[in-house]
């Protein structure tokens, strides 16, 4: 694994952690100010720290104590400057409402390093669905 590789790995887990532990300034930290980042909520297109911070509060709020995201089929790739990943989370926790929930995203993120520091440039979460009944796939074992 390069140098690189590793910072890559230990920003993407530090962004897990943050989210894990719903600290939304520290979270913000791995994202660049220029971030566009795609999600499966409305607007679905982020643009900006502004944007993307109300985004995440909106998603802390919808649960009750921490969120559970768990990575699987982590895969990164660098070049000098640039690097992208690709990935599934479990996403679980118990929602506002009493239900516990767990549900399956997909995440690519693209990263850029400037001044020795990597800094997530763009995000696309996306939710995998059954085509045949057009509704979002939940893990078995949950």
């Amino acid at each position: 694994m390069t140098s690189c590789e590793s910072q890559v790995r230990a920003l993407l887990e530090s962004r897990v952690d943050a989210s894990q532990t719903k600290d939304v300034d520290r979270l913000m930290s791995h994202y660049s100010s220029d971030i566009v980042y795609y999600d499966v909520v409305p607007p679905m297109q982020y643009t900006g720290h502004e944007q993307l911070r109300r985004n995440f509060v909106r998603w802390f709020d919808e649960y009750d104590g921490p969120i559970s995201l768990e990575t699987r089929d982590l895969t990164v790739v660098t070049d000098s400057d640039v690097a992208f990943a690709h990935m599934l989370h479990l996403d679980s926790g118990t929602r506002k409402n009493g239900v516990r929930s767990a549900i399956w995203v997909r995440s690519t993120v693209c990263c850029r390093r400037s001044g020795g520091s990597w800094l997530i440039t763009h995000e696309h979460i996306s939710l995998p669905i059954d085509p045949e009944t057009f509704q979002a796939w939940f893990p078995a074992d949950r």
